[in-house]
């Protein structure tokens, strides 16, 4: 038994002695560094590079180091830039890692101003600082702000822009159709700069058009590849210098007002919908009654009331319905074809009163409808009217349009009226967004008058006016 107790004793010691040897002192306290706020420096004060120096280095960014308590290659480094005076809230940034300066090209500075939507060749105060924190974002420093003036330069768009300065629609889906030269203003976009163009106009459904940078030429145009760029708007070329761009814009499926933009820089169309349009179809004896191809009624804001004019050769019963759309499954008709009564799915047909070109109107919520015989003439403030006498115009069967003949001093102004009365008038509907430059409107502005639309130029002037689409008219003064 003793020598058991002894045997232990010696064990416990032994454990004892080891344990003594892997004992150490205190460790040292170390103390990380927090680091301290960089101070940002720039090459150069002011930038004004031109187009030609866009590969060039135009501006250094040197920071000194925040000294941080880890290796200075780790280090996070954000370069940041906000037009001056927004306190980088809508920044734009560059982001290093270990590096005290960065080196920007005249394209890659001017990348970050256009991207503020600063305009070409404008001077604007730009606010420049560097942020520098460790790889995993924490201990955040700031710099101080350098304000520096740069100025950004036109960048060559993506798509040659009209060297005439001007752009004009034309196709089937246009108020004219494929007619070139086409009816100006209405068919002509607005120039809104350099390289961007835009426009508010009537489209029929279903159809294609294409844009031209010369009216009434048809050696060049700006088109698409194929036929899968979509009707809402994608990229477009020139066929002038790319023949690889020689296929129809897609129309809207749906007819109604729309606008267009154009964007040069980039190579894009744009294409919105201004507001629903109504429309019912009107087929009849005169046409082969059929729905289809049937001429139609508008109704800009949809609300109910349409209007159109119709062409009626002499021959026939004179007949007609009103569709909804281009089909049989409903229609309108009158309880004994003249009572001016619209009823839906009514056995008898509508009538006109005999040959001629009618303003047709009809409004599906009173359900009343009128056909008026029309003679269109022109009347204003030159010579030959002086606001009392109507100028003759002659009516084509071909697009429902009347065209006449009228010489203008400087100031004078006009409108076209039917029947010799001011009961139907046009004038210009001004430049609202829902009708679109060069427009018409029922007892709209003078055309020629400068507060509302434009001055005619002094000279002898064909005029054009057009009736073919419900609800849509123009016009066109050559």
């Amino acid at each position: 038994m003793k020598h058991i107790l002894k045997l232990l004793f010696v064990a416990a010691s032994t454990m004892l002695i080891l344990a003594s040897c892997d004992k150490t002192g205190n460790l040292p306290t170390t103390t990380y560094a927090t680091g301290s706020d960089p101070v940002l420096s720039s090459s150069v004060t002011s930038t004004t590079p031109a187009p030609g120096d866009s590969l060039k280095n135009i501006i250094t960014f040197s920071w000194t180091s925040p000294n941080y308590a880890t290796a200075a290659s780790t280090v996070k480094y954000v370069l940041e830039f906000d037009s001056s005076g927004r306190n980088f809230s809508k920044e734009q940034t560059i982001t290093l890692s270990g590096a005290l300066s960065d080196t920007l090209t005249a394209k890659a500075l001017n990348n970050i101003l256009l991207g503020f939507g600063f305009a070409y060749n404008t001077t604007y105060n730009v606010d420049v600082r560097i942020t520098s924190s460790y790889a995993n974002n924490n201990v955040k420093l700031i710099s101080n702000v350098l304000t520096l003036k740069m100025t950004p330069y036109v960048v060559p768009p993506k798509v040659l822009p009209p060297s005439t300065k001007q752009l004009f629609l034309v196709g089937s889906a246009t108020a004219d159709a494929w007619n070139n030269p086409v009816p100006t203003p209405s068919q002509q976009f607005t120039r809104i700069d350099s390289v961007t163009y835009s426009g508010t106009f009537y489209l029929i459904g279903g159809q294609n058009y294409l844009l031209l940078p010369a009216n009434g030429d048809w050696s060049n145009k700006y088109a698409v590849t194929d036929p899968t760029v979509p009707a809402t708007g994608g990229p477009f070329g020139y066929n002038g210098n790319n023949s690889a761009f020689n296929t129809n814009f897609n129309g809207p499926a749906v007819t109604g007002m729309y606008k267009i933009l154009v964007d040069f820089q980039h190579g894009l169309t744009t294409v919105t919908k201004v507001g629903t349009y109504g429309l019912l179809y009107v087929p009849g004896d005169y046409q082969g009654w059929t729905p289809a191809s049937a001429p139609t009624l508008g109704s800009p804001s949809n609300n109910g009331s349409y209007d159109g004019y119709i062409n009626v050769p002499s021959g026939g019963s004179y007949q007609f319905k009103i569709t909804p759309a281009p089909n049989w499954n409903d229609s309108y008709g009158d309880p004994t074809g003249t009572s001016g009564t619209l009823q839906l799915d009514a056995g008898n047909n509508l009538q006109f009163p005999g040959a001629g070109f009618y303003e047709v109107t009809a409004n599906t919520k009173t359900n009343v409808w009128t056909a008026t015989k029309t003679v269109w003439t022109l009347i204003g403030s030159f010579a030959a009217s002086g606001w009392n006498n109507d100028i003759p115009m002659t009516f084509n069967a071909s697009n429902n349009s009347w065209t006449g003949t009228i010489t203008t001093a400087t100031g004078d102004q006009f409108k076209f009226r039917a029947n010799g009365n001011w009961n139907i008038n046009l004038g210009d509907a001004g430049a609202s967004s829902a009708t679109g430059v060069g427009s018409l409107s029922y007892g709209g502005n003078n055309i020629g008058d400068p507060t509302t639309n434009f001055s005619i130029p002094a000279g002898t002037h064909t005029v054009t006016l057009f009736l073919g689409n419900g609800g849509y008219y123009s016009y066109q003064i050559q």
